[in-house]
């Protein structure tokens, strides 16, 4: 008795073009731009007296990257942080943020954005001495008008994501500078945000604190696809991180 061999058949050219864009678009995705600016240029005057802080900058972050913001100190690095954030206005040029334009935003509109979808972490921790971690990293949703018992579970939620849950009820004088640092990063992602910024948040930590909050950004960049810009100065800090962008005088020289 003959036998019947039964093949599949091969995908039409339709099916496979259908897949291979399936494919491209779920890239895409992955790597669009969370920020563009283009031709940034920011003046600081006093008197007669002009500081040309960004010439010209251009610049594209994609989603999920961890991008490091190096160079000298008056380089413009911390300039174009506040800028690209919306905490400073600039003088031309235009920036984007999740394909809305900044020059679209009145201050209210840019003041809840930054509060809906931005989170910051400072060197100098900027948390409140005289309340517990819990109660710093609740604060931005309290004044954004979130019920107080919801408030409290996700602030223990972000403190619990930075392994600070036992911690929760303690001040910033009982902490270390590390796990200071560590609740200023659960308060910037207690608001679940598209884009962190940090403006050297080991600037003020030891070497084994550096280290500890590097790994949770890293952690936190590479676990929950959260885009991570930070300005350093420290090699060590940049080396960190997916792409370092080098600045000196008010203009990007490097970007690798």
């Amino acid at each position: 008795m003959s036998q019947t061999t039964v093949r599949e058949a091969p995908a039409t050219q339709g099916q496979q073009a259908s897949g291979n864009e399936l494919e491209i678009r779920e890239e895409e995705e992955a790597t669009a731009p969370i920020v563009v600016a283009e031709n940034i240029h920011k003046t600081f005057r006093s008197g007669e007296i002009e500081v040309h802080a960004l010439r010209g900058v251009d610049l594209t972050i994609g989603t999920g990257e961890m991008v490091a913001i190096m160079g000298p100190s008056g380089c413009g690095k911390t300039t174009l942080l506040n800028t690209l954030s919306g905490l400073d206005s600039f003088d031309e040029g235009e920036v984007t943020i999740e394909g809305t334009s900044l020059a679209d935003m009145n201050d209210r509109k840019r003041t809840d954005y930054r509060a809906r979808r931005m989170g910051f972490v400072f060197q100098s921790f900027n948390l409140l001495p005289v309340i517990s971690a819990v109660e710093n990293v609740e604060m931005p949703l309290l004044v954004s008008g979130v019920r107080p018992a919801e408030a409290r579970r996700r602030a223990l939620a972000s403190l619990e994501s930075v392994g600070l849950a036992d911690r929760a009820s303690h001040r910033p004088m009982q902490l270390s500078g590390g796990q200071i640092q560590r609740v200023t990063v659960a308060r910037a992602l207690v608001n679940n945000p598209a884009l962190v910024w940090a403006d050297e948040p080991t600037g003020n930590l030891d070497v084994g604190s550096s280290t500890e909050v590097l790994g949770l950004m890293q952690r936190l960049n590479r676990e929950q696809g959260r885009t991570f810009v930070i300005v350093t100065h420290d090699p060590q800090v940049a080396s960190l991180c997916g792409r370092i962008v080098q600045m000196k005088d008010g203009e990007i020289v490097a970007n690798e």
